[in-house]
């Protein structure tokens, strides 16, 4: 397995990490049930990477942490924004509320171009990091390893409960990141069950950005195998089954050929994979699935 990973990390190119991961904390200021950090992270060396960290007003002892990873939308203002207030297609109230009545702290960082990082459009930063050796999906999810780093060194972070969320973009980055970093106990992906074999062969590849696509990706791996590298750890994957951005063929190949996964390995409850009414969005029924789903495996 860590061969593979190896592999897998290798094809999203060069990794620029900070010599030190360190922290900048900018702000902090009482919510209405938690407190709210901004900082300023170190984490690849290149450029400063705007944070937010929430936990429970009062908590004293180290808590069960969730990355929330932020959608793409086309919407570079947002980025982490979206942890705080909920873009179009999520449920109210936001992510932050919902996970801090869990219990839980929350952590996102503006991935590379967006809000606080929008320095550069998309298409140019994916076309300097392939000059580069480098793919910005594989510095996206480089970031989110180094997050990982830096959640370790705080008191308050308990290190081996720490779970992933995100929807879209979001969702993609959170099981793929799972599927590269065993610190990820638990993941929670909304609408990016995508296989993309299927997307391939249904000519849906223009209903995702450039910034996905890994070069050499299928020569070497499937969708499925990536998947398969999260297991036996908990995971709740949901699309809606008119999402044209998860075709619902590729859906319906992989949470059968996961379910036989987790069976396996003797642990079919750490799996449940949903299509649901409704398309490219998070529906009230997927909200109530992903609490339950948090509250019952960090």
């Amino acid at each position: 397995m860590e061969t593979r990973r190896t592999q897998l990390l290798n094809l999203l190119g060069e990794r620029s990490k900070s010599e030190r991961i360190s922290a900048e904390l900018i702000n902090v200021e009482n919510r209405q049930g938690f407190v709210l950090e901004s900082l300023m992270l170190q984490l690849n060396g290149i450029e400063t990477v705007p944070a937010y960290f929430a936990k429970p007003l009062n908590a004293v002892e180290s808590l069960p942490t969730v990355i929330f990873n932020h959608s793409h939308g086309g919407n570079f203002d947002q980025g982490k924004e979206e942890l705080l207030t909920s873009s179009s297609y999520l449920q109210s109230p936001s992510f932050v509320e919902e996970i801090i009545e869990l219990g839980f702290a929350v952590c996102s960082i503006d991935m590379w171009g967006f809000n606080q990082r929008k320095g550069k459009q998309e298409s140019e930063l994916v076309k300097e990091m392939l000059l580069d050796g480098q793919t910005l999906w594989g510095m996206r999810l480089f970031d989110n390893m180094a997050l990982l780093d830096y959640l370790e060194t705080r008191p308050d972070v308990t290190p081996d409960r720490i779970g992933a969320i995100g929807m879209s973009m979001g969702g993609l980055m959170s099981w793929w990141l799972a599927a590269l970093d065993e610190r990820i106990k638990v993941t929670v992906d909304i609408a990016a069950q995508v296989d993309i074999e299927t997307l391939k062969q249904k000519r849906g590849l223009d209903h995702h950005g450039f910034y996905y696509y890994v070069p050499g990706f299928l020569k070497h791996f499937s969708t499925l195998e990536v998947q398969e590298m999260i297991a036996p750890r908990p995971r709740l994957s949901m699309i809606g089954k008119d999402d044209r951005m998860c075709p619902i063929e590729g859906a319906e190949f992989l949470n059968e050929q996961l379910k036989k996964t987790y069976e396996q390995q003797c642990v079919p409850q750490n799996w449940e994979g949903r299509i649901l009414t409704g398309g490219h969005q998070e529906t009230k029924e997927m909200r109530l699935l992903w609490k339950t789903f948090l509250k019952k495996h960090l």
